[in-house]
């Protein structure tokens, strides 16, 4: 496979198709080798404008989804990133390439270990990976600038906008399959968020996330 090929092709022909426009975020995807991100059994897939699946029920999102997600969090090179969900260790690599460093959590130690593997690998030093469940924020005492669940939630939960710094910006993806809704919160003060729908999409839920209550008459 022409993997410098493959990829100029992603960027060109899905990302910036799908309103991705910032020179920065695809300069990220035009440089990082998501082939070497992939399961094996699907890199010859890695490019292709579709999900990726990954153990554990879980899956790489399409590039468009992740070129979408990127533009709207703007990491900038001073800013602190939580990333919610590793999966692969892809989008964490995206977000180190653009931001200061990353902190990036899983509750599966296996993708937590393949994905500092892979980031070794290719040289990245600013992602810091550890084992634990994201749904449970007792552990996050510290507010980031950017923080993106890479797992969807069936409603929306504020404790993740709590952890934003003043200026600070979270990607959330909440509703429920088939069609849920991808959202840019940002804090503007203390106790101030305001929230912007960005569009539509389906991803797997963030494992152990309450499920939305139910109510019987």
């Amino acid at each position: 496979m022409d993997t410098q090929s493959a990829r100029s092709q992603m960027v060109h022909q899905q990302i910036r198709a799908w309103h991705v426009l910032q020179n920065r975020v695809l300069s990220v995807f035009d440089a990082l080798p998501r082939d070497k991100f992939a399961p094996e059994a699907y890199r010859g897939l890695a490019y292709a404008d579709s999900p990726l699946p990954l153990p554990h029920g879980e899956s790489m999102w399409a590039p468009k989804v992740e070129g979408r997600a990127l533009q709207a969090l703007d990491p900038q090179p001073q800013e602190t990133v939580l990333e919610i969900g590793s999966g692969s260790g892809y989008f964490a690599a995206c977000l180190a390439k653009l931001g200061r460093e990353v902190l990036s959590v899983d509750i599966h130690p296996d993708f937590t270990e393949s994905a500092a593997k892979t980031l070794k690998g290719l040289g990245i030093k600013n992602v810091k990976l550890e084992t634990r469940d994201g749904t449970k924020l007792e552990w996050c005492t510290e507010r980031y600038d950017v923080i993106a669940v890479t797992g969807s939630l069936p409603v929306f939960d504020a404790a993740y906008g709590q952890r934003l710094n003043v200026g600070g910006r979270l990607f959330m993806v909440v509703g429920s399959t088939p069609v849920m809704e991808a959202l840019l919160v940002t804090r503007t003060g203390e106790d101030a968020w305001t929230t912007q729908s960005l569009f539509e999409t389906d991803i797997p839920a963030l494992k152990n996330a309450a499920p939305p209550r139910v109510f019987r008459f």
